[in-house]
């Protein structure tokens, strides 16, 4: 089976209504279309990298082109594990989660996004709590970033809401603008008092290695 050379695929994370995994090829189809369809208002650019600007159809080729390319790239040293998050069975979007020398500097950081028509359910928290006790509980992560424009005011909520500090700030050129986008960290003490969220994670023994991290004897 494939999952004996890529144990990923069975690496599972369920809160109360959510489940996060790698998508098979027809669901990662599901979620480029739901990029198509809209993952924020025009007005604003919420991503450093301003993809969603694309035409619908290069966008949805955009993201099945980046799945692919985050898992042919997967080494222990540089390594993004990109999830589909699903709700009764139906893709939401993508919560990402990102180490480089993991094994050493226990840092991790994390990106998403949703479509447009799930914004304002709560979902983005409880994902984002997901890949934090993947990281915290399951890989033993001291710490983990996020970053958000100042206008980003839903991704700034949750952070807040998780237990996220403020960082520093960085300026971009995004869109052709000047734009300061606010780095944010929390460490493993932080997120022991926020975590409210409960979650399940499951296979992720057999995919330790792969994290640059010894599998339990």
């Amino acid at each position: 089976m494939l999952s004996d050379h890529w144990p990923l695929l069975g690496l599972r994370l369920t809160t109360p209504r959510l489940e996060l995994r790698l998508p098979t090829e027809d669901e990662l189809a599901l979620l480029a279309d739901l990029a198509a369809e809209g993952v924020h208002e025009p007005e604003r650019m919420p991503f450093l990298v301003p993809w969603t600007d694309l035409p619908p159809a290069e966008r949805a080729r955009s993201v099945v082109q980046h799945h692919w390319l985050r898992r042919g790239t997967w080494t222990p040293q540089d390594w993004a594990l990109t999830l589909a998050v699903f709700r009764d069975g139906e893709v939401l979007g993508l919560q990402a989660v990102t180490g480089r020398d993991f094994a050493v500097r226990r840092e991790v950081s994390s990106g998403s996004w949703l479509g447009l028509r799930h914004h304002g359910q709560g979902v983005g928290t409880e994902m984002r709590a997901a890949v934090l006790e993947l990281a915290f509980t399951g890989l033993g992560a001291l710490e983990a970033t996020s970053g958000a424009m100042a206008y980003n005011h839903a991704s700034r909520a949750v952070s807040r809401k998780l237990g996220y500090r403020e960082d520093g700030v960085e300026h971009h050129v995004v869109r052709g603008d000047r734009v300061a986008n606010t780095r944010l960290r929390i460490d493993r003490a932080a997120w022991e008092r926020h975590r409210t969220t409960p979650v399940a994670i499951d296979g992720l023994d057999r995919c330790l290695p792969l994290f640059g991290l010894p599998q339990p004897a």
